[in-house]
């Protein structure tokens, strides 16, 4: 089995790790875990602000950032399959949340792709958009999306 885990280092990725240790994996089988830095944010400031601002640093402290938070997922996960032993890798990626993924799922082809759902109101979803319901909507597999436990 391969499955493409999308993960933003927030509580549900770490419920959506939790989920996937119930599956039952072996050696054959390969996750991918990808994190997407959104750079839209710092770039809305040249349109409205007038000015270009020096991204370098912005972009390496969320490069290093996300190369913790997949450590961390792929240490999770690693620790808990580790006899037998799966293929885990993972990839830094750049963009929009929803376009990366689909196009991660296109390039890595996997039978299931999970992610976890931050669980937004109808008004946060229509201002902030629904990376879940996108990925539901445009990946050519299964998906998975996991909501934590309550509270």
């Amino acid at each position: 089995m391969k499955i493409l885990f999308a993960t933003d280092g927030a509580k549900q990725s770490d419920a959506a790790i939790e989920m996937l240790k119930h599956f039952k994996l072996g050696e054959n089988d390969e996750v991918k875990i990808v994190s997407v830095i959104d750079m839209a944010v710092p770039m809305a400031v040249d349109i409205y602000g007038g000015y270009l601002p020096d991204t370098t640093e912005f972009e390496k402290t969320a490069r290093e950032s996300a190369v913790k938070i997949l450590d961390a997922a792929a240490e999770s996960l690693g620790s808990y399959f580790s006899e037998p032993r799966i293929n885990i890798t993972t990839e830094v990626l750049f963009g929009s949340p929803e376009s990366r993924i689909v196009e991660a799922a296109d390039e890595f082809h996997p039978n299931l792709v999970v992610v976890g759902s931050h669980g937004y109101s109808t008004w946060e979803r229509l201002l902030l958009g629904s990376v879940s319901d996108s990925v539901v909507h445009h990946v050519p597999c299964s998906v998975l999306v996991v909501r934590c436990p309550e509270e």
